[in-house]
């Protein structure tokens, strides 16, 4: 609005101006424009170009106005329009086109700002006399006073239009050149200075068929240096001409040192290039993301940023998130030169700015772990300092290495990782959407102490299934035999199903709107705010929202349902660690984060992580101790769902199983195990999800103390056999 307000009262007195030299009898003599106020004022970009209207050729001042206005808008096909009919019948529109763009992005010029001066007329001529200003990406404002002529040919004007019409100094020969400094991209390192992603050459073996004097030596030589087959080798260069240089495979710089010897021999030709490296095959991969050359459809935006263009920028993770903090700005100089590239004059210069290092809140010993643990399954282990909501760890099964996006060669790899089905790209830990099953549990119980006026210690009876809605709607616990009478606490640690129906049933009966307003003040069906990714917000569904989508009226089979955390529930593994990090640390629900400050190359540092609290779980702190315990029991108790799993550890763990009937029936149900260690002193939160994998306590449950193991540096134990018949919820 400023700029087109500006753009009114300009042109308001540039026609002012014109009327007063015709009226003066046209004499030559140029009459100056008023001064404008925002003439010296710092100008937005221009908005979206739009077509501009066409101009009243019969009077120079609409012909200037409207080549003008068409050069702010990027209209050149209106600007060609204007061209007097002569010099277009010489001048093709693609060749006038391309002067302004190649100047344009040369310059990495966002948009431009034209403010006219004075208009002279005399015999048929005319000249508008204006400032141009250049606002380009690398080297802020570039200001020139330009003039545009303007001839009378037969009885319309045209502009006479020569290469100096862009910029005053493009006369002759002379074109716009850049020579670029580019700094050195930041890298990113865990909570402890361990690297993340860390610069590293990138050298590509290739071969020179003609050159090869011993076709066999070479074959060995790069099997054993690239460690592929000699067969695959032999395929890659086989039927190429003989003269060109053939890319085999990349390698890193260290690599290629230490097979110096094996890659000099005659026909085997390196090319070395600036790299990244992602240490431990790319551990934390869907985290840290990865760089690649800028893409194609993106490259007229780097450029307008100041990018030279042939870069690596970030494409995905806290690659692409800190893109700005870790790749710093390029510096420069712009200048003049001539036909023979020789300069005539400097522009502009810019210092370069080295980019900040990311430190990240991961462990780099614990992410590790869990990557480790997960393998090639599809699920997510989530870790959080329950003080902070610092995400200590975030692994997305299956793991996939992200150097195969910086080695371009190695496109095979590469395809497999795009092409798997199993979408190892995909953050589950943020984006994937499960129901819990039995850990939901914990809020159920949460509700039941504070709103069903139960107390740890009421009593229900199990003998393996439940008839609460009917016979006709009979629901089974997970142990046929039943647990006999249990406790509403000894209810959770057993994961009795029977025990959640009753207290499902008797919270409908007060509203039931209840059990679901637990559950969002438990952080479900809300979006954590974790500041560097995309997450998904889950389903808290509620009478309200079954009414609006299905236009059917919720029912207590909804609440019991939803009371062992099945139904329409869907949640994060990022929302579940969440509310287990709360339990532990006495009820607050803090949002996560994983960027803790950048660093400069001298040391200073900036902090970017604010610890934030974003509410309270409403449970007193006697209820809370009630759930605590009921977790510790889980993992201690003779009825615990996963007692058996972890004796013998020696760190305590509190935690809850889950095993949640995912949508197709057909499917194995999705293994849960939340909690937090050491349960006597906690630290950290943990969950553990695998799709489709079996139960909480026969899959999850192993990996989360595999886990504990990696991270203490403890005996890994053996993953157990699936069981025969179910063991636990």
């Amino acid at each position: 609005m400023r700029k087109y307000m500006y753009a009114c009262a300009r042109w308001g007195m540039f026609i002012y101006l014109t009327l007063t030299v015709l009226l003066s009898g046209c004499n030559g003599t140029p009459t100056p424009l008023p001064p404008s106020p925002a003439a010296s004022a710092t100008l937005p970009p221009s908005p979206t170009p739009t077509p501009t209207s066409t101009p009243d050729v019969a009077t120079p001042e609409s012909v200037g106005r409207g080549f003008l206005n068409a050069w702010e808008a990027a209209d050149y096909a209106a600007m060609y329009a204007l061209l007097l009919p002569s010099l277009r019948a010489g001048l093709a529109q693609t060749d006038f086109e391309k002067a302004y763009r190649n100047a344009l992005d040369v310059t990495t010029t966002i948009s431009v700002t034209l403010i006219p001066q004075t208009l002279t007329l005399e015999k048929g001529k005319a000249w508008i006399s204006f400032t141009e200003i250049w606002h380009t990406g690398l080297f802020g404002d570039l200001q020139a006073d330009n003039q545009l002529s303007l001839v009378m040919e037969g009885p319309q004007w045209g502009v006479d239009w020569h290469r100096d019409t862009i910029w005053p100094d493009l006369v002759g020969g002379n074109t716009f050149a850049v020579e670029y400094q580019l700094p050195p991209r930041a890298n990113i390192y865990d909570r402890n200075g361990a690297g993340l992603a860390v610069p590293s050459s990138i050298v590509t073996v290739g071969v020179i068929p003609q050159e090869i004097q011993d076709e066999g030596a070479v074959l060995n030589a790069l099997a054993q240096a690239l460690g592929l087959a000699v067969e695959k080798i032999q395929a890659a260069y086989a039927g190429q001409p003989a003269n060109w240089y053939i890319p085999i495979a990349d390698i890193t710089g260290e690599e290629s040192l230490t097979y110096n010897d094996l890659l000099s021999l005659p026909g085997i030709q390196r090319r070395e290039r600036t790299g990244r490296l992602y240490p431990l095959d790319g551990v934390a991969s869907t985290v840290i993301g990865w760089v690649s050359p800028i893409p194609a459809e993106s490259y007229a935006a780097y450029r307008q940023r100041g990018y030279r263009g042939d870069e690596l920028v970030g494409i995905s993770g806290l690659e692409a998130w800190g893109e700005s903090v870790l790749a710093g700005r390029n510096g420069g100089r712009l200048a003049i030169v001539n036909a023979e590239g020789k300069l005539v004059k400097t522009l502009s210069e810019r210092r370069p700015e080295r980019g900040r290092a990311i430190y990240t809140t991961l462990d780099r010993a614990l992410q590790h772990s869990a990557e480790q643990a997960l393998g090639a399954r599809r699920g997510a282990i989530v870790a959080l300092d329950i003080r902070t909501g610092a995400v200590l760890a975030m692994a997305s099964g299956p793991h996939f290495d992200n150097n195969v996006f910086i080695r371009l060669t190695d496109t095979w790899s590469r395809q497999l990782v795009l092409n798997n089905p199993d979408l190892p790209l995909l953050n589950r830990a943020v984006q994937g959407l499960y129901p819990t099953g039995s850990v939901f549990k914990i809020v159920t119980l949460a509700a039941a102490l504070e709103a069903g006026g139960m107390t740890a210690q009421s009593s229900f009876t199990c003998p393996g299934y439940w008839d609460g809605l009917g016979e006709v709607n009979r629901k089974k616990c997970w142990l046929e035999t039943g647990h006999g009478i249990i406790t509403l606490k000894d209810g959770l640690s057993a994961s009795c199903n029977v025990t959640f129906y009753e207290v499902g049933k008797t919270l409908d009966g007060i509203a039931p709107e209840t059990l679901p307003t637990y559950g969002r003040a438990f952080g479900f069906g809300a979006k954590t705010g974790i500041p560097e990714f995309t997450e998904a917000a889950g389903l808290m569904p509620d009478p309200e929202w079954k009414l609006t989508t299905y236009h059917v009226n919720w029912g207590t089979g909804d609440t019991v349902n939803l009371a062992i955390g099945q139904g329409y529930l869907l949640a994060t593994p990022l929302q579940v660690v969440r509310m287990m990090a709360a339990i532990a640390n006495g009820g607050t629900l803090y949002r996560p984060y994983v960027v803790e400050r950048f660093m400069d190359s001298a040391g200073n540092t900036e902090q970017v992580a604010r610890i934030q609290a974003t509410g309270r779980l409403p449970v007193s702190q006697e209820h809370l101790n009630v759930i605590q315990e009921a977790l510790y029991g889980v993992t201690t108790a003779s009825f615990g769902t996963a007692t058996h799993r972890f004796r013998g550890l020696g760190i305590p763990v509190a935690g809850k199983t889950g095993t949640a009937e995912p949508a197709n029936k057909d499917d194995l149900p999705h293994a849960w195990f939340a909690g937090y260690f050491p349960a006597d002193d906690p630290q950290i939160a943990m969950v553990v999800v695998v799709e489709n994998a079996g139960e909480g306590s026969t899959v999850a449950a192993p990996l989360f103390r595999q886990v504990i193991e990696g991270y203490y540096g403890l005996p890994i134990t053996p993953l157990p056999t699936p069981a025969a018949t179910r063991e636990g919820d």
